[in-house]
């Protein structure tokens, strides 16, 4: 197996983990924590792990103090973007919420068009249009019943927050800073919305079963800032399959349009490179030659 086959292996692996969100998520809902709780411990058992991860390849933790007012409000920007979504699964069907955040890429290319003037396509239009159909097909639920304009809403700053974020952390302040040593401060400066949320540890819900520990240590591990054209896929399967979601061929094909509208607008457009960044999360370590 060559490196690039690996490389998309490893990418779809990346990608499809975030789709586990509910999977972790909704059982300790069910136990009556709620979303500031839960992130708070996920933000929490995450950082040490990418700690670990940044010593064992050598990287320093040091910052330049231009370097640290971006990274404490791209850490904000991540736990508003974690915060709206899982407050947006009381309000919605997980893995409808997933595929609605999915829109992000597009969020991006309207940013990059407003903010730095680039050049809006007339793909990126039909991209538009696309995704907008599809959200359209997806706002009546499997029931029959509209969707939540509160979750809708939710999901759709979350979507926003994490398209700013995509494109602050591309910004040259923050180019020679290495991916993994920015997710490591990104996680650490937005754990303290949480703490400041749970009244820094007054109104922190702890679960007490050891398996819904399990929940939380799987949510700091698997599901990562780095979001892909499986994710809404597999939210939407472990939903129905485990959650017991209903999914009808409206909703599918909502699905469909959707993944189809971003994928072509990252396939033809210039913020591809904005939304590639993670693969520098795992640089290839240098091989010592023998003998030196």
């Amino acid at each position: 197996m060559n490196t690039k086959v690996k490389g998309y292996i490893l990418g779809a692996v990346a990608a499809a983990t975030y789709g586990m969100n509910p999977l972790f998520t909704l059982p300790l809902y069910k136990e009556g924590m709620n979303p500031d709780s839960v992130l708070f411990f996920r933000y929490l058992f995450a950082i040490p792990i990418l700690g670990i991860m940044l010593k064992a390849r050598g990287r320093s933790f040091s910052l330049k103090r231009k370097e640290i007012l971006p990274l404490v409000i791209l850490g904000w920007l991540v736990a508003i973007s974690s915060l709206t979504l899982f407050q947006s699964y009381n309000y919605m069907e997980a893995g409808i919420a997933s595929t609605i955040l999915f829109v992000y890429p597009i969020l991006v290319a309207l940013i990059m068009a407003v903010a730095f003037k680039e050049k809006i396509t007339l793909q990126t239009v039909l991209c538009i249009f696309l995704a907008l159909s599809g959200i359209g097909l997806l706002y009546k639920g499997g029931d029959g019943t509209t969707l939540s304009l509160v979750g809708v809403g939710l999901v759709m700053a979350s979507a926003l927050s994490y398209a700013i974020y995509i494109v602050g952390v591309n910004r040259p302040i923050l180019k020679d800073v290495a991916t993994l040593k920015v997710t490591f401060y990104v996680l650490l400066f937005g754990l303290s919305l949480f703490l400041v949320r749970v009244d820094f540890g007054q109104s922190l819900h702890v679960v007490d079963k050891w398996y819904l520990w399990g929940n939380l240590i799987a949510l700091a591990i698997f599901p990562t800032a780095i979001l892909g054209a499986l994710e809404p896929v597999t939210a939407v399967f472990f939903g129905v399959t485990i959650f017991g979601e209903s999914l009808t061929p409206r909703l599918c094909c909502g699905i469909v349009l959707i993944i189809l509208a971003v994928t072509f607008i990252i396939a033809g457009s210039n913020i591809t490179t904005h939304l590639v960044r993670f693969r520098k999360l795992f640089p290839r370590l240098p091989i010592k030659k023998k003998g030196h």
